[in-house]
């Protein structure tokens, strides 16, 4: 087995495709710091299945993340991310576990219902504008550890967590970019011993991961002059449509 193996059957502009929404995704996630795990579902699902996704998302990420925190190092809360990877680590890995249960077309249904859900969450939490400490932050982070565990798309959930916790700009980006680090090899060490970390997985999350690494540092260049709203508006729409057709799709499965 080869990690170039898990390249058969897709062809060159299906790569350049999930390659371009991989770059896209990366610069939208280094400027509102989330929106990777939202948009590379949209492109994966329809060439790999559902079952591989969050795995791949997960090994990517850990290069994105990676890229992301030293280009926002300086900004970074320790404090805060030891208390959330210190209270989701359980529920991640938990979390993490029941995804690999799951059927394909019960990994459609689950990660096209937390898309949809991220949208109208996102738009309570930040229009409450909730505020809480550190015992707040630490309960919240148990739930968010079995959600960011088995979906794909719960990032906004963590940005919320943070801007409660009063973090702004640049240090919710870092700060976010340390935590998923920590969850990331969390979930990935329960992936391969599970064995659902195939050639394609890690051939497709490499792509996905080497692409991405320019974008952190584009999006840095770009994080004061673009208005957060217009892409997130865009977000949205995509997300929303993205999730429908998902699960669609796992309902046609079902039901045949």
């Amino acid at each position: 087995m080869t990690i170039v193996s898990g390249f058969a059957d897709i062809s060159i502009f299906q790569l350049l495709l999930v390659a371009l929404m991989a770059l896209f995704a990366s610069i939208i996630g280094g400027l509102a710091g989330y929106g990777t795990g939202a948009l590379m579902p949209l492109v994966l699902v329809p060439l790999v299945g559902a079952e591989p996704v969050v795995p791949i998302i997960a090994i990517s990420a850990m290069l994105t993340n990676a890229s992301r925190a030293v280009a926002y190092l300086r900004y970074a809360d320790r404090r805060r991310a030891l208390i959330v990877l210190a209270c989701a680590a359980l529920t991640t890995a938990l979390g993490a576990y029941g995804y690999t249960r799951l059927t394909n077309a019960g990994a459609a249904l689950v990660i096209g219902s937390m898309l949809i859900l991220s949208v109208p969450l996102r738009r309570v939490l930040r229009r409450r504008q909730v505020r809480i400490g550190d015992t707040g932050l630490a309960a919240g982070s148990v739930g968010y550890g079995v959600l960011v565990g088995g979906t794909s798309g719960s990032g906004v959930i963590l940005l919320s967590l943070l801007m409660a916790a009063g973090l702004e700009g640049a240090a919710v980006i870092a700060t976010d970019a340390l935590i998923s680090l920590g969850t990331g090899l969390i979930k990935i060490s329960v992936f391969g011993l599970a064995g659902v970390v195939t050639a394609q997985v890690l051939a497709f999350a490499l792509l996905i991961g080497g692409i991405a690494i320019p974008g952190a540092f584009l999006a840095k260049a770009f994080v004061e002059r673009m208005p957060v709203h217009i892409h997130a508006a865009i977000l949205d729409v995509a997300v929303i449509t993205g999730g429908l057709v998902m699960i669609t799709a796992a309902a046609k499965q079902l039901i045949a």
